[in-house]
């Protein structure tokens, strides 16, 4: 039975467990490593042992004699011990320097590894591409080895141990990393934690009846326990894949059972109440750790603990999970840092960082999907006054924590507006979520968007958008149009939204293709695998031409390209974009305008503005008094123009300003 503890209570029995067994891993430790790495192998143990401790009593009950703490700690020392030596070299910086992903040089790059460069073994050739940008670390969409057919995108993976054959192999992933590591670049990639595809080899093991194996997934043998959890759980895709349990008609050697299966069928829910399943986790995100892997995007987080009569998601144990799982890996791999994919509520998301009502490390990044949202919607209604209200009710993260800044991603956008903030500015959430979609969508008269309609659901008006970042700010309309005027509109809105994504504070993430403008790929619709899901619009394949035509200021790619590093450059020279720091709104006359600060003690204050309106715009000055002398650092025009004691914004305009 799993009992509740006092913290006080927690921290006792953590310290009398390290008591136990530090000698006798300190000893196998100095045998195994020798005695420097040692003490740094040790050192990291008191330093993390409270966060390893804690979360794995809570999950597994008391672990008296030790086995359990134990067992995980000695995977973590044999991967210490198998870790080659230039990634303890990255260990040792990164030691010296924790918070390294805070600084305001930190940008990243999401591509997919065939769509970039082909392959694994070609991407060196686009390192000097990504150069050019100010990019320091890629993250490479999916490249696991997924199963054969349809595969989600590539989240359903049949051997974490290997690679997509179509882009290479394990080793051409470690010469990749180490080309990466050579360029002050370091490798992103994604981890499925909630399921594996049925191929993996666990799955085949449970099926075959293997008794080591027989609770690792979650299996009923008929509909009751299944028609349960249903009645609280919602489908991720009622349309392609309704229900969250699939039939499996020869499982555990024979018997026919209900596995679960909460994305799609081929997809089955790991059962992390079974401490073997967290174990083999551990060992495997270890592994991948050694093989130059530095940041892990942790997928589909939110559902990794089930309980009868919730939504099974966000549940206490996932925070648990992510707290020992965080604190075993700092233990073996210290460069290693965590990126949650928790596309939740923002109520949902700080815990992800950490934040609870004591610190509790998890992960050091995870995605602002409220910003991401907030932007949208604001260049839509040319109104910012439901941002302001939805982001100022976020909760201040962790100071050890960032968070990923982004226009687009991979994925398609869901509308996260919440019925509070919407009735707080006076709009009715049904109607403005059903107004967005239609705007991105071409639907509404006048839109300047072209993207297009993602799980749409007729009964209930439920959709989400799919489209590029060009396609839908208006780059695409206007190249149909030959509209010179719309053109210019397109690309301020492009810079725009990307003006805040990097001067946020976090980590802004550039998705491929945006700083190319390059417009909705319809090739998708060749390929059967994939016709059917058009979030392969915004998913392009690297344009040669285009790329070309990055250092032709006359191109819309070399204007867009252009206006991509000058935002890196400058946000380089700016501490105040330290992540450490936080975004304050600021209170602007008028409604058009999104208005925010930062500060960094040595640098003093940077404030950003945003004027999503079409036409200029002005506010009262009064908004930054005692902000110092601010100057202008960037602006998509001149420099700040002050008139009548009103800041100037010319539309769709934004600027950087930093204190003197």
């Amino acid at each position: 039975m799993i009992t509740l503890r006092s913290d006080s209570e927690r921290r006792r029995r953590a310290e009398a467990a390290l008591q136990r067994l530090r000698p006798v891993v300190a000893d196998e430790a100095e045998r195994a490593l020798g005695r420097a790495d040692a003490v740094g192998f040790l050192a990291r143990l008191d330093l993390w042992f409270l966060d390893l401790h804690g979360p794995i009593e809570a999950l597994y009950g008391d672990d008296e004699d030790d086995g359990l703490v134990g067992r995980l700690v000695r995977l973590a020392l044999a991967a210490a011990v198998a870790r080659p030596t230039e990634l303890r070299e990255t260990d040792r910086r990164r030691e010296v320097e924790p918070r390294w992903y805070q600084e305001p040089r930190t940008l990243g790059y999401v591509a997919y590894t065939e769509r970039f460069c082909g392959t694994l073994d070609a991407l060196p050739k686009r390192l000097d591409y990504l150069a050019e940008l100010g990019v320091s670390y890629l993250h490479l969409m999916p490249l696991l080895k997924p199963r054969p057919g349809e595969n989600d995108g590539g989240y359903a993976v049949m051997d974490y141990r290997a690679v997509d054959p179509r882009v290479g192999t394990m080793d051409d992933l470690e010469a990749a990393a180490r080309a990466l590591r050579e360029r002050g670049m370091s490798l992103c990639v994604d981890l499925v934690l909630n399921h594996t595809a049925r191929e993996h080899a666990w799955a085949r093991a449970w099926l075959a009846g293997d008794p080591e194996y027989a609770d690792f997934y979650f299996a009923f043998p008929d509909r009751n326990m299944p028609d349960a959890y249903e009645a609280t759980i919602s489908d991720v895709f009622p349309d392609r894949a309704p229900g969250s349990f699939t039939w499996v008609g020869t499982a555990n050697g024979g018997r026919g059972a209900w596995v679960w299966t909460t994305f799609f069928g081929f997809q089955w829910d790991l059962n992390y109440g079974n401490r073997d399943v967290f174990a083999a986790v551990l060992d495997t995100v270890l592994w991948l750790a050694n093989r130059g892997i530095e940041i892990f995007r942790m997928d589909a987080v939110p559902f990794m603990w089930k309980r009868l009569g919730t939504s099974c998601m966000n549940q206490p144990e996932v925070h648990d999970l992510m707290q020992a799982l965080h604190a075993l890996v700092k233990l073996a791999a210290p460069a290693t840092i965590f990126k949650a994919e928790a596309i939740v509520s923002p109520e949902d998301l700080v815990p992800y960082l950490g934040g609870h009502a004591r610190y509790r490390p998890e992960c050091e990044l995870a995605y602002h999907n409220q910003l991401m949202v907030m932007l949208w919607s604001s260049l839509a209604t040319k109104d910012a006054r439901l941002a302001v209200q939805s982001l100022r009710r976020m909760a201040t993260i962790p100071v050890d924590t960032a968070w990923a800044t982004y226009v687009r991603c991979h994925d398609d956008i869901g509308w996260a507006v919440s019925d509070t903030d919407a009735w707080a500015v006076g709009w009715s959430p049904f109607a403005h979520r059903r107004f967005l979609n239609d705007f991105y969508s071409g639907a509404y008269p006048g839109t300047h968007a072209r993207g297009a309609l993602f799980q749409d659901n007729p009964e209930t008006g439920d959709a989400r958008i799919s489209g590029s970042c060009a396609a839908l700010c208006g780059i695409s309309e206007a190249r149909e149009r030959g509209d010179a005027a719309a053109l210019e509109a397109g690309i301020r809105r492009l810079a725009l939204l990307h003006a805040v994504t990097f001067s946020w504070g976090g980590v802004p993430l550039l998705y491929m293709g945006d700083e190319l403008a390059l417009d909705n790929d319809t090739t998708y619709l060749d390929d059967p695998a994939l016709a059917q899901d058009n979030r392969w619009m915004h998913r392009p394949w690297f344009d040669a031409d285009a790329a070309a035509r990055r250092d032709d200021p006359a191109s819309v790619e070399g204007r867009v390209f252009a206006w991509i590093q000058r935002l890196a450059q400058a946000r380089r020279e700016l501490p105040a974009l330290h992540a450490a720091g936080e975004s304050e709104l600021l209170a602007v006359d008028d409604p058009h305008v999104l208005a925010w600060r930062r500060r960094h003690p040595r640098s003093g204050h940077f404030v950003g503005l945003v004027n999503f309106a079409e036409h200029p715009v002005s506010v009262d000055v009064r908004a930054f008094e005692g902000l110092g002398e601010l100057e202008t650092v960037l602006s998509a025009d001149d420099d700040l123009q002050l008139r009548d004691g009103r800041a100037q914004l010319p539309g769709l305009g934004f600027v950087w300003l930093a204190e003197a």
